[in-house]
């Protein structure tokens, strides 16, 4: 069914409900690693204020399930499911989402892996992955979305990062490398992509409650209970962010009141990085 009123009602079950105001009626969105977690949730968020939205991840179930919810909020979209750092795949897919929604002017990249674990323990495989499915597939979805808003002469590209890009870390000390370069993309494409009325952010988030954070407590073992205690004790205000927190500064980012903000990393993190300790 078509969502035509231009006031809904978004609420996750925590908190007030948030008004959306359609701030991004008409546009078309590109959202990659939209398979769970927070990719899912910018790209339904996205179509909750009116944008058409077309989604990729790895995996084709979860993926084909975010596409599912976005066409239940009344909105049209496309799914892929491939390797991001594939650039025939990329190419492939940007052709299948302009012709099936039209010229995306709204592209979050949001794909990643996160390798942890001591410098001498990193695997030249995982130091590619994460190579790959974050620094390289975004470059590759700049590059073949960027003729397409040129044409509109409009654009918005949002790239995640990570508070540890900015930080550091022990024994993240690569995926922060990798971040920061993002962080440092984003502000060249934005000043190379200025005149052409496309704005270029990436938002550093600190820990989150998401499937990429559960994984990683799987992956380190022990008491999963006393762990995410500890995580959130280190956070100024008692505990990680959800989801709709980080969501919501993309939506920001990619909307009107934004129309002036470029070449920023928004720290969505919680005050952690200036904490110290």
């Amino acid at each position: 069914m078509w969502q035509h009123s231009a006031f809904v009602t978004s609420w996750s079950g925590r908190g007030p409900a948030r008004p959306c105001l359609m701030k991004l009626k008409g546009r078309i969105a590109i959202v990659t690693g939209a398979g769970d977690g927070i990719g899912r949730g910018i790209a339904l968020a996205f179509a909750r204020e009116g944008a058409d939205v077309a989604v990729c991840a790895l995996r084709r179930p979860n993926v084909e399930q975010t596409a599912l919810k976005i066409e239940a909020l009344g909105r049209r979209t496309t799914f892929g499911h491939f390797d991001a750092s594939d650039e025939e795949a990329v190419i492939n897919f940007v052709a299948e989402a302009r012709k099936s929604l039209g010229p995306p002017s709204l592209l979050v990249t949001n794909a990643s892996t996160m390798p942890y674990g001591e410098a001498t323990d990193i695997s030249v495989t995982e130091m590619d992955d994460c190579y790959r499915s974050k620094l390289k597939s975004s470059a590759l979805f700049v590059k073949h979305c960027i003729p397409h808003m040129r044409g509109v002469g409009d654009g918005s590209i949002t790239m995640m990062a990570s508070v540890i890009g900015n930080t550091g870390f022990a024994r993240f000390a690569y995926y922060g490398a990798i971040n920061a370069a993002i962080i440092g993309y984003a502000r060249g494409l934005a000043i190379e992509l200025a005149p052409y009325g496309i704005r270029v952010n990436s938002v550093s988030p600190g820990a989150v409650d998401a499937p990429m954070l559960h994984r990683f407590e799987t992956q380190l073992g022990g008491d999963a209970a006393k762990l995410r205690a500890a995580i959130d004790a280190n956070q100024p205000r008692g505990r990680i962010a959800t989801v709709e927190d980080v969501v919501a500064s993309f939506v920001f980012l990619a909307g009107p009141e934004a129309a002036n903000i470029t070449a920023c990393d928004l720290r969505c993190d919680g005050g952690v990085s200036f904490k110290g300790g």
